[in-house]
């Protein structure tokens, strides 16, 4: 079979068709940009063009097939907003003119908070007037991974349900990586209006209105999931092979197979439909125990499925999940980010690597990656490995 370009032996394992190998394309941990590029942590967090920069130094680090670009644009002048900044030890201190304080620590995603090291506010579901638009521009409540709301530098009643409303620097790093990697499959991610609903709350409240207040958190869900949908369409327009829709926390270990049939399912497959009116593949995201809710994840229009957490952090044998579901879904994941990569020695890891393969190769339809986020301090030649063992595999194994 003729060589593939990344780009190309992505697309071909999300339809099905035949790869000259098995893709590998892992989600790293903000914190594995932190330590292992060149760029302050800081910049990499706030500054698109630096952001983009290094998703695509480690993606030709590592030959990975593909680079999600998982956080939303920044403003290019986000550094006016700052009042003033130090180092202490190894972590970083912004501190905004707005008051807001930023820690920004060498190893994991920053954490903003109001002064005095309170925590941020977060809206309550008994009073919450979801029909206000200023209610999405609490501090710490903007596009989930947001946290310092003066950089939104557009009106607090600006309809977020609206694209035109958003500001240009909102895909400029898609725009950057695209424009950086061409060969390369590039996707970009939005949040499940599930998870904008726990963000907005806070995930402690969240999970109790969903008992306390269905009829609210359903109203509140229609409202979030029409500005999740501006977010596809402004993603749409930039021609990303695939949107991933980030659903961390609709996994079994958080909620029932019911609730997630009411308050996940039927939002979430309004998205997909979406994605697929711009002609790119959809896929999701959701951590821990999934395997009681595949077929849920059936009856929506997604494409793909990601993570898929094998025991003991998960319920996914990708063997039997890729016997019952191979033909309706293509997988990425499985590989168990803690036990069988960051923590696992060299044959335990080589072996895991070399079994997904096995599993997963035939009939393609098939992405190697760990199953959540790669974690911050895995060894980056563990990381190149991935890539030395599927060439070897696409080799041995018969399609």
């Amino acid at each position: 079979m003729a060589s593939m370009n990344s780009k190309e032996r992505v697309w071909a394992a999300m339809n099905h068709q035949e790869p000259d190998r098995v893709p590998v394309m892992c989600q790293l941990a903000l914190g594995h940009y932190f330590l292992n590029c060149q760029y302050r942590p800081s910049q990499i967090w706030f500054d698109s063009e630096t952001f983009a920069h290094a998703l695509v130094d480690l993606q030709r680090r590592y030959e990975f097939d593909g680079i999600l670009v998982n956080i939303p644009g920044r403003p290019p002048d986000w550094q006016n907003k700052l009042a003033s900044c130090k180092r202490i030890g190894d972590a970083e201190y912004l501190y905004w003119k707005s008051g807001l304080e930023t820690i920004v620590p060498p190893d994991d995603n920053p954490q903003t908070f109001r002064p005095g090291r309170a925590s941020l506010d977060q809206a309550d579901y008994r009073t919450v007037d979801i029909r206000d638009p200023a209610t999405y521009r609490l501090p710490g409540y903007i596009w989930n991974t947001w946290h310092t709301p003066e950089l939104w530098d557009v009106s607090p009643q600006a309809d977020l349900s609206d694209s035109k409303s958003y500001p240009q620097w909102f895909t400029i790093a898609l725009k950057k990586v695209q424009q950086l990697a061409p060969e390369v499959s590039i996707h970009a991610e939005v949040f499940s209006p599930f998870t904008h609903l726990m963000e907005l709350f806070g995930y402690e409240q969240g999970l109790l209105a969903l008992i306390d207040a269905p009829g609210k958190c359903h109203e509140v869900l229609a409202v979030l999931t029409r500005i999740v949908l501006a977010q596809v369409k402004l993603y749409g327009s930039c021609g990303p092979d695939a949107i991933l829709v980030s659903s961390a926390f609709a996994g079994a270990g958080f909620i029932s197979r019911q609730m997630y049939k009411e308050f996940v399912a039927p939002y979430e497959d309004q998205v997909f439909r979406a994605i697929h009116s711009h002609g790119s593949k959809a896929y999701v995201h959701t951590c821990g125990a999934i395997g009681d809710r595949l077929d849920l994840m059936g009856e929506t229009c997604v494409d793909g499925i990601d993570t898929l957490d094998p025991p003991p952090l998960g319920t996914v044998d990708l063997a039997e999940a890729k016997s019952k579901y191979g033909r309706r879904f293509f997988f990425k994941g499985n590989l168990d980010a803690v036990n069988e990569m960051l923590n696992a020695d060299e044959r335990t890891f080589e072996q895991a690597v070399k079994d997904r393969i096995r599993i997963g190769k035939p009939g393609s339809g098939y992405i190697l990656s760990s199953a959540c986020s790669v974690a911050p301090y895995v060894k980056p030649e563990r990381l190149k490995r991935l890539v030395e063992l599927a060439r070897q595999a696409g080799h041995t194994v018969t399609w």
